[in-house]
C-alpha cells in the first residue's frame, strides 16, 4: 500500500525547520531527498568495508567490490537492459552525455553531418554537441516546439534526412516538465539507421522505463534526481556501439595492460570507467534504486499525477500567475511567472516561509527565449509531497501577490 505517511519518515531531512517552520521541500527537479536506507549504506561503506574495488584480493576489497557490481546488476533489471556489460557507471547524466559526444560523436560523425536536438533540451544536451560540431564540421539541427512546449513531431519529421547521424533528446523537460513520446521519435530515426540518445535524468525518477522496448541507443540517467547522492549516474548503450568506441577517459580499471609500446584496453563496461571509481555513492544508487522499486513507480506515478493535477488547479486560480509549459503529458513539474514580480523575489519570499522551489533558466535557456522570458519560478513534485504542502505554497504565493499590490 502506498501509504504517505510512513514515505515521508523514510526522509530525515522533511522533518527539519526552516526559519521555524516545517520544511515544504519542491525542489525535486534539481535534486531529490535521500531516504534513510541511502544514507545508512554510505556509512555501512566507510565505517565497515571501505577499500578500493576490483583489484584487492582481501576481504573489504572483496565486499566493496560485490557490492559495487551489484548496483550495476540492479539498474540492469531497473531499465531492462539485455547485458549488465552495457551499464557504465558515470558521475550523472551531463558525465554520461558527454561521453557519447566524445567517444562516439567525434569518432563517427564529420563535415556536413547532421546532429538532431530539440528546442526542449537543457545545457548539458546541448553544448556537447555544440562542441561535435564545432571539432568536426558537422551541423546542429534543432526540433521546434509549440506554446505548450511540446516537440512539434512533424518538423522532426521534415528535419531528418541521409545526412543525419545522431539525434539526441530530453525524455521530459526539467523546465516545463513536457514528457515527449520518444518510442515514436526512435521509431522514425531508426528507420534511417540513425542512434538515438535519451536525457532520461527527468525520466527515470517518474516513469518506468525499458530500454529494450524503447529500442534507444543510449540513455543517461543522474543518481541523484533519483533518491541516489550526487555524483554517480549511469549511461546505457547497445553493447554492439560501445564495442565500436574509444574511452573517453584513461588511466586505472579500463587498462587491461600497458606497455611502453602498446596499451591494451579492459573489456566492457571497464573501457569507459576510468580511475578510482566513486565506490560509496555507487553502491548506495543501488539501494535507492531497490527502494524505489519496493514501493513501485506505478503507484509512484499515479500519486505523483495526483499532486500535479491538484497543483495545477491551484496555482491557476492565483491572480496573475501564469503557467508555463502547458503540454497534454507532463510530470510533476509545474513552471510558472507574474508579470510584475520576479522569479528571485518569489523564491527569497517563499523561502522565509520554509518552502523551497527553484526560480531562473533551470539551464534551459533557449525555452526561456522561446517564452520570451527571463525565467521562471519551478515547483516540482515527489511521492513525498503532499497536497497540504502544495496549498501552502499556494498561500504563500497568495500572500505575495498581495505584498505586491
Amino acid at each position: 500500500m502506498f501509504d504517505i505517511h510512513k514515505i515521508r519518515k523514510d526522509f530525515p531531512i522533511l522533518s527539519q525547520k526552516i526559519h521555524n517552520k516545517t520544511l515544504v521541500y519542491l525542489d525535486n527537479a534539481a535534486t531529490t531527498q535521500k531516504p534513510k536506507c541511502v544514507i545508512d549504506s554510505l556509512v555501512e561503506y566507510y565505517s565497515q568495508y571501505n577499500s578500493n574495488i576490483h583489484r584487492g584480493v582481501h576481504i573489504l576489497s572483496q565486499k566493496a567490490t560485490e557490492h559495487y557490481e551489484r548496483t550495476r546488476d540492479i539498474i540492469k533489471n531497473f531499465i531492462n537492459a539485455k547485458n549488465r556489460e552495457e551499464i557504465i557507471f558515470t558521475r550523472g547524466t551531463t558525465e554520461a552525455i558527454n561521453l557519447v559526444a566524445n567517444s562516439y560523436g567525434l569518432n563517427f560523425i564529420k563535415k556536413n553531418d547532421e546532429i538532431i536536438i530539440s528546442h526542449l533540451e537543457h545545457h548539458a544536451n546541448i553544448v556537447p554537441w555544440q562542441v561535435v560540431c564545432q571539432k568536426t564540421g558537422a551541423k546542429l539541427k534543432v526540433i521546434p516546439i509549440n506554446q505548450d512546449g511540446e516537440i512539434i513531431f512533424e518538423e522532426y519529421l521534415k528535419l531528418l534526412n541521409d545526412k543525419t547521424k545522431f539525434v539526441a533528446l530530453s525524455h521530459i523537460s526539467n523546465a516545463l516538465g513536457t514528457v515527449t513520446p520518444i518510442k515514436q521519435f526512435i521509431e522514425k530515426a531508426h528507420e534511417k539507421n540513425i542512434p538515438v540518445l535519451i536525457d532520461a535524468a527527468q525520466s527515470a525518477q517518474h516513469l518506468q522505463l525499458d530500454v529494450q522496448d524503447l529500442d534507444c541507443d543510449f540513455l543517461a540517467v543522474s543518481g541523484h534526481k533519483l533518491y541516489a547522492p550526487t555524483g554517480i549516474g549511469f549511461l546505457y548503450g547497445k553493447k554492439n556501439l560501445l564495442e565500436k568506441m574509444s574511452p573517453y577517459q584513461t588511466g586505472g580499471d579500463m587498462i587491461l595492460s600497458v606497455s611502453f609500446e602498446k596499451t591494451i584496453y579492459n573489456e566492457l563496461p571497464y573501457k569507459f570507467e576510468a580511475g578510482t571509481h566513486n565506490i560509496a555513492d555507487t553502491i548506495a544508487f543501488g539501494t535507492a534504486i531497490e527502494y524505489i522499486e519496493n514501493i513501485g513507480l506505478g503507484n509512484i506515478s499515479k500519486y505523483e499525477n495526483e499532486l500535479l493535477e491538484y497543483g495545477t488547479k491551484l496555482l491557476s486560480e492565483i491572480n496573475g500567475l501564469k503557467i508555463i509549459g502547458t503540454a497534454k503529458n507532463k510530470a510533476s513539474i509545474i513552471s510558472f511567472v507574474f508579470d510584475k514580480i520576479h522569479p528571485h523575489d518569489i523564491g527569497t519570499f517563499l523561502d522565509s516561509d520554509g518552502i523551497a522551489v527553484r526560480t531562473g533558466h533551470h539551464c534551459a535557456e533557449p525555452i526561456m527565449k522561446f517564452f520570451d522570458i527571463p525565467a521562471t519560478t519551478r515547483a516540482s513534485f515527489s511521492f513525498y509531497n503532499t497536497k497540504e504542502e502544495i496549498k501552502k505554497l499556494a498561500e504563500g504565493l497568495k500572500k505575495i501577490v498581495k505584498m505586491f499590490e
